[in-house]
């Protein structure tokens, strides 16, 4: 049996990409999502080791010097990152791993493991993109205004990625990613071991 596949997906504030996720891994149990680890404290409802690894900031630091991350960053006075040991070791055991992550993390993550797949989540328009943002009416006008100009910067990095999935409607969005799957597992790369048997 050979390595599982490390799945990255990330795009612009408001694309709906966590939204995708939840749906994939509804449909694919056999898709193991990736837990970071955080600084902050745990919101009600959170639990330790399910939503993320909470751990104390002398701790995270130990574990960047210990190069223990694959992708972490400071975000608004707090660590998160991706811990290397739980990704790789599902990874080595065939499990899919997917990973929902900013941009900055993916391509920290691409560097360090790049026969991970790429996966970049596109909005229909921007204008949709726009109307999304709004609807959540979580946001200010100006952290509306701020979110959709770091969207245009952020769609720029698609080139960087592997593939591009237009979220036009979730579940045709879904069969997509399952789509790229299934093709990256027929590779004849990821079927050596496969193929030397034969």
């Amino acid at each position: 049996m050979g390595n599982g596949l490390l799945i990255v997906i990330s795009g612009p504030s408001g694309v709906g990409k966590g939204t995708v996720c939840r749906y994939l891994l509804d449909k694919n149990k056999e898709i193991s999502l990736s837990v970071s680890s955080t600084t902050r404290a745990p919101r009600i409802g959170e639990i330790d080791k399910v939503s993320y690894f909470f751990t104390d900031k002398e701790q995270f630091e130990k574990m960047i010097n210990n190069e223990e991350f694959l992708e972490y960053a400071y975000v608004h006075g707090n660590y998160y990152g991706t811990p290397k040991k739980n990704v790789l070791e599902k990874v080595e055991k065939g499990q899919d791993v997917l990973l929902e992550i900013d941009i900055q993390g993916a391509l920290q993550v691409k560097e360090f493991y790049p026969d991970g797949v790429f996966i970049f989540i596109l909005p229909p328009t921007m204008e949709e993109l726009k109307k999304r943002i709004v609807n959540r009416g979580t946001e200010t006008e100006a952290a509306i205004e701020e979110r959709f100009k770091t969207a245009y910067k952020e769609i720029e990095y698609v080139f960087k990625y592997d593939y591009a999935i237009l979220n036009d409607e979730i579940e045709l969005a879904v069969k997509r990613i399952e789509s790229i799957i299934e093709a990256e597992k027929c590779k004849v790369k990821r079927q050596i071991e496969i193929i030397k048997d034969i």
